[in-house]
């Protein structure tokens, strides 16, 4: 069996969305969001962001099967720390860490428009390892870019999420949708991550 889900990246990516870490379960299936009770695929093929990828693969749902097929539609998809576990809160602080300064080289190489983080649990520590204090971010378009690349987060689509149901987690990939739209790459140059003690890199939407 994998010990982890291979990121699933390319350049010219649209949206990246970016996970917390895989699950066993996930790994075992070698697919991403694999678990039938987890609300991404769902959600998200119900989505105005789906209705491109549908197109162009011909299906009218998504499901995990083709999370391989979706980086040649603009989706691609990876994870804060690749260490699977059975459960996301056995991951330690520095595992985040290390995991989101690995992500943040990953990016850069290859520079998607839109980075979507699911949930807060993964982002901050990303925000973090960028120079920035996350406490007080709320969900959607962030103020913090990595360069060019706009950082977005949605709920996390786990059904353990109790404070969304799956109507909202589907309002908000439709609302990276519309920010997709308005969103373009910016001629900017590369954003230099800071040393301890300096200010995050931020350029205006």
């Amino acid at each position: 069996m994998n010990e982890t889900l291979p990121d699933l990246l390319q350049e010219a990516l649209d949206v990246v969305f970016v996970g917390i870490n895989p699950s066993l379960f996930s790994v075992a299936q070698g697919h991403y969001f694999a678990r039938k009770t987890n609300r991404f695929w769902p959600c998200f093929s119900r989505s105005e962001l789906s209705i491109r990828p549908r197109m162009m693969l011909g299906l009218a749902r998504l499901e995990p099967a083709h999370d391989q097929l979706l980086p040649a539609c603009g989706i691609g998809f990876t994870d804060v720390v690749k260490r699977a576990t059975a459960n996301a809160r056995t991951l330690g602080r520095e595992e985040l860490v290390l995991g989101a300064a690995a992500l943040a080289d990953k990016l850069e190489h290859w520079n998607p428009r839109i980075a979507c983080f699911h949930g807060m649990t993964g982002y901050r520590p990303f925000a973090a390892a960028l120079g920035d204090d996350a406490t007080k971010a709320t969900l959607g378009a962030q103020g913090l870019r990595l360069g060019p690349i706009h950082l977005f987060v949605v709920p996390n689509p786990s059904p353990a999420n109790a404070h969304f149901t799956p109507v909202d987690q589907t309002a908000w990939y439709d609302r990276l949708a519309k920010y997709l739209h308005i969103t373009s790459r910016p001629e900017a140059p590369p954003c230099v991550r800071p040393r301890m003690g300096e200010t995050a890199c931020r350029h205006n939407r």
